[in-house]
């Protein structure tokens, strides 16, 4: 594997988890193999491990885009993602409130809704965490 391949699975465990990264590698097959592949070079290893700016504001940036752009699904994992990269609830909160200027309010309700549903889990885990 390449360098960035390496430097992208390191920020990937550090910014979702290992938990979350075993549970995706585990389910990975051949058929979607080079998809994983790229988007751990690309997305995690290139992106996300840049320092230019903090994973706090690309947390924040990068919940408002998923909302923006419809793209729902990845919303509670980028959610339960803040838990490690520090951005709050009231930071996560006005991401949304640009998408609902910018992009609509239908959007930005849904992923409130959504990062809502998505913290209340994350209180429940901490209260039950050893």
């Amino acid at each position: 594997m390449s360098n960035r391949y390496d430097a992208g699975m390191k920020t990937r465990r550090e910014v979702l988890g290992d938990a979350h990264v075993d549970r995706a590698e585990a389910a990975k097959s051949v058929f979607d193999q080079p998809f994983q592949d790229m988007i751990t070079e690309g997305a995690w290893g290139t992106l996300w491990a840049d320092d230019t700016i903090s994973r706090r504001d690309r947390s924040l940036l990068t919940l408002a885009l998923l909302a923006a752009t419809g793209n729902f699904a990845e919303i509670p994992m980028h959610v339960r993602a803040t838990a490690r990269t520090g951005a709050t609830p009231p930071e996560i909160m006005q991401a949304f409130l640009h998408v609902a200027v910018y992009a609509g309010v239908p959007a930005a309700n849904h992923a409130i809704k959504l990062a809502k549903e998505t913290l209340a889990e994350m209180e429940e885990e901490d209260r039950h965490a050893p």
